[in-house]
């Protein structure tokens, strides 16, 4: 129960770091690159404290892969955070929360991993879902809705592609694995915010300023480490329906503290994205799932 709670409490925290980042007049580049070194302190500080060495004999040749999925981090927190830019907290989340049905299809071209009907059928509604959001207030590419939409679907993008690395990890896990990420993430966003925004953390106000410790130290630090010490507890459908805490309550936050609008076919294409991307993590046998398509026949079907 308590490893449930403390989870819970990880992903409600996280569905509020939209109040945390519009209170920081930075580049989205500069937020995250805080981001990603406050929270990568954080965890240093505890590892040493703690006794935990990594050892990097052991983990040396997980490394390129590691410091690959860190920027991706870096950089996907980047998008998202340029998505609150464009669009609503709520469609901003909604789209970057379509990364695991982005996962069902990279796992079956990756992985060569067989997809069963259940899995086809979730990501085909799922993605009409994502359809819906994006068309509700015109195809116009120029229109700031579908602008912030396309940066959360760039995060979700990077954020799928942190989740396939993460499956060919073995000897790295938990809260380790979060460092070495959290540290590569800092060494890229170092160079990339210098040649763009440059550093102008010293010209915020002390308000801006609590709000990039607690984006960095509290939401990333303190609350990764309590999501990785507890998932060890839950089974992995545990830990996926608990997640969904977290969009839910940047829903919240988006409609509550932001006063942003949210229309009914938005609302319809985010329960479609969030629901059939629930149900395809759950094991319930309303389809055949002997039934499964290999690859090819996917390929085939798209010739045909």
């Amino acid at each position: 129960m308590k490893a449930k709670l403390n989870v819970l409490i990880a992903m409600v925290t996280f569905g509020t770091v939209s109040i945390f980042v519009k209170n920081i007049p930075l580049s989205t580049g500069e937020i995250s690159l805080y981001r990603a070194s406050i929270g990568f302190l954080v965890i240093l500080l505890y590892q040493l404290f703690s006794g935990n060495r990594i050892k990097i004999s052991e983990i040396k040749q997980d490394l390129p892969l590691l410091f690959i999925s860190g920027i991706c981090i870096g950089f996907g927190w980047v998008l998202l955070f340029q998505a609150f830019k464009y669009t609503t907290v709520s469609l901003a989340t909604l789209s970057h929360y379509f990364a695991p049905v982005l996962l069902i299809i990279l796992s079956v071209i990756i992985f060569k991993e067989k997809l069963s009907i259940k899995q086809l059928f979730c990501f085909v509604m799922a993605t009409l879902g994502l359809i819906i959001i994006i068309t509700s207030e015109g195809l116009e590419i120029t229109n700031t809705t579908t602008i912030g939409v396309l940066y959360g679907l760039a995060s979700a993008v990077l954020y799928a592609t942190v989740l396939v690395i993460n499956k060919r990890i073995k000897n790295v896990t938990g809260i380790d694995r979060t460092l070495i990420q959290f540290f590569a993430g800092t060494l890229v966003l170092t160079p990339y915010v210098l040649a763009t925004s440059g550093i102008n953390i010293l010209s915020l106000e002390p308000k801006a300023l609590i709000s990039v410790l607690i984006l960095g130290g509290f939401h990333t630090g303190f609350m990764y480490f309590l999501f990785f010490s507890s998932i060890k507890d839950l089974s992995g459908q545990e830990v996926a329906i608990l997640s969904y805490a977290e969009p839910l309550v940047s829903i919240i936050v988006s409609l509550l503290v932001f006063r942003e609008p949210l229309t009914l076919m938005q609302i319809i294409g985010g329960a479609m994205i969030l629901g059939f991307t629930l149900l395809n993590e759950l094991n319930i046998s309303i389809f055949n799932d002997s039934e499964v398509i290999s690859k090819s026949k996917i390929e085939n079907f798209e010739e045909n």
